[in-house]
């Protein structure tokens, strides 16, 4: 029997892409899990599909993790497994980012990180296990042009997962960052849009472009981030803590 089979997890933005592989691989662990998302008739989808109870709600809202969590618990007890994923993207040359683009990006990215963090931890360390993975991004251990607001909010969500590791090490909590390079999402097909329009290539050259960002030459597949997030779950991950695991074909970050 696997291990972690019939632990709680939650997964944001579990909908449709990052959020949706990983639901659904651990579900296929024996996991009991709840998916966050907004769009109602997609999350339903995958939580029918899986076996997953779907909770309507946007998570850069105050005061939605501690209502989502209450949610989880009424349903299927105490989250052990928490997945913040649910993330949103933005391009404009720097001039061109409004306050509104800033803080929008914000509250998603950063906002309902630090919210479920801090919502969820506590009571993780008073039953004695839990596992975090946020969702970042390559762009937080880079800069990419035309992304100031994108990679600044991907930054400081890694600077947050670093700060609580350095908080909670002693206890039997861990947390880490997934890094991803560019995926094949709805993300990576909006991006793939903008560089077409803005440079006049075909779309397939556009995205051949966002491929060649990897030294593997292809997009990562979100069942490779799925992979990696449930690799850091079980006991003997416990080593693991405060880590950015980049997945995205071999590039250097540092």
């Amino acid at each position: 029997m696997n291990p972690l089979a019939g632990r709680v997890a939650l997964v944001t933005g579990g909908s449709r892409g990052i959020g949706a592989a990983v639901a659904r691989k651990l579900a296929s662990l024996g996991m009991r899990v709840a998916i966050v998302g907004r769009a109602r008739g997609q999350l339903e989808a995958v939580a029918a599909e899986i076996g997953a109870v779907p909770i309507i709600s946007n998570v850069a809202e105050r005061g939605s993790a501690e209502s989502i969590l209450a949610g989880v618990k009424s349903t299927l007890g105490e989250v052990d497994v928490l997945v913040p994923n649910a993330g949103i993207d933005a391009s404009y040359k720097l001039a061109d980012t409004t306050d509104e683009v800033w803080d929008e990006i914000f509250a998603t990215n950063v906002g309902a990180v630090f919210r479920l963090c801090r919502a969820a931890i506590p009571g993780m360390i008073a039953r004695g296990r839990g596992r975090v993975v946020v969702i970042a991004s390559t762009a937080g251990l880079a800069g990419y042009p035309y992304t100031s607001a994108y990679c600044a909010s991907k930054h400081a969500a890694v600077g947050l997962v670093r700060a609580i590791a350095a908080e909670i090490a002693r206890s039997p909590v861990t947390i880490n960052a997934v890094c991803p390079g560019f995926v094949e999402t709805d993300m990576a097909a909006r991006a793939i849009e903008r560089i077409a329009d803005k440079t006049g290539v075909a779309k397939d050259s556009a995205k051949n472009t966002l491929a060649r960002m990897s030294p593997q030459g292809r997009l990562i597949t979100p069942e490779e981030i799925a992979h990696a997030v449930s690799a850091l779950l079980p006991d003997e991950a416990r080593g693991i803590h405060g880590q950015t695991v980049v997945v995205n074909g071999g590039g250097a970050f540092g």
